[in-house]
């Protein structure tokens, strides 16, 4: 196990490399002048030009791409252009709430997943057949932003019993029940599409599943079709989803700029839309990173979880 992963670690360096490259660039490339933005708009050039002096960003582009690569070797982030204050501290205060909504919303995708899919394979109804498909086909096809806005208008407004944003005004560790109220319409809103994406996938395996031979042969023997559902298919399609599922965490991740935005949830999602519209290079640049660093590193997880439930991928590295 250890070398297989050691043997992904050059790859994953290497990815994250271009990846800092390639962010970097594009941004330089948006119109807009922070230095600009930032002196106002009846600054003098020379203003201007002092600010950009005083950023830096009179510098050659390699020269600020070096500046910056060696501020994350050794961990001085910088300072927000706009915002104002240290990344690090920016980014400790939005990572707080973002792991606490993406984590909710991946323990719903997988929970409403693994019981839809067995319950849509396991049922010949064809009403649950019906109700699981439109289902599955709505929650697929309403955009993320939409959904929320629906879950405002309905449990916010229209029938007041749930917060319409915001989080709680204590923190979360204060009480459980007041934080839940907080938290279930965003992680509800998040994690839908995720979960009829997952349903559909699980559902799909598990029928191939109990059409191969061993499973025909099981049930030749007397076993009962729950127990060649649970007990025999569904641990065979585990390693697919599973790496199904790490795609759909980074997925969570993206999805969570939307989600934050219209339930005012104060994430890195919202950190980052208020640093787009400000031109805040290195907060923006920085979000980026963390982004690509973490789909590589749910991929790895993903990888050696495939690998612990399936040894043919170890043997095959």
């Amino acid at each position: 196990m250890l070398r297989y992963l050691l043997r992904r670690i050059p790859s994953a360096i290497l990815v994250l490399f271009g990846a800092s490259v390639l962010i970097f660039a594009v941004i330089r490339l948006v119109p807009g002048d922070p230095a600009t933005t930032l002196a106002g708009v009846d600054a003098t050039p020379q203003a201007i030009a002092a600010i950009r002096h005083h950023l830096g960003l009179d510098q050659p582009l390699l020269q600020q791409y070096l500046g910056w690569l060696h501020g994350l070797i050794t961990g001085n982030l910088g300072t927000s252009y706009m915002i104002g204050g240290q990344i690090s501290d920016l980014l400790a205060n939005g990572a707080v709430n973002t792991i606490i909504l993406t984590a909710a919303a991946l323990v719903l995708a997988v929970a409403i997943s693994l019981i839809t899919a067995c319950v849509w394979v396991w049922s010949r109804n064809r009403v649950i057949d019906s109700v699981l498909t439109g289902f599955n086909t709505v929650t697929l096809g309403l955009p993320t932003f939409v959904t929320g806005v629906l879950l405002v208008l309905i449990f916010g407004i229209l029938l007041p019993i749930l917060p319409p944003g915001g989080v709680p005004p204590k923190g979360f560790a204060d009480r459980v029940d007041i934080s839940a109220q907080y938290l279930v319409m965003p992680a509800v809103c998040l994690a839908l599409p995720a979960s009829a994406a997952l349903t559909r996938f699980l559902a799909e395996s598990l029928r191939t599943e109990l059409r191969s031979p061993y499973v025909t042969t099981a049930r030749a023997a007397g076993i009962g079709e729950r127990r060649l559902l649970l007990a025999h298919a569904l641990p065979a399609a585990l390693p697919t989803y599973i790496t199904a599922l790490g795609i759909h965490v980074g997925g969570l991740l993206g999805g969570a700029v939307l989600v934050e935005a219209v339930f005012t949830w104060p994430g890195l999602g919202q950190l980052l839309s208020q640093s787009i519209d400000s031109r805040d290079y290195p907060v923006v640049q920085i979000l980026l990173l963390i982004s690509v660093g973490l789909f590589i590193v749910i991929q790895l997880i993903t990888d050696a979880i495939h690998a612990v439930l399936d040894p043919r991928v170890r043997v095959g590295s």
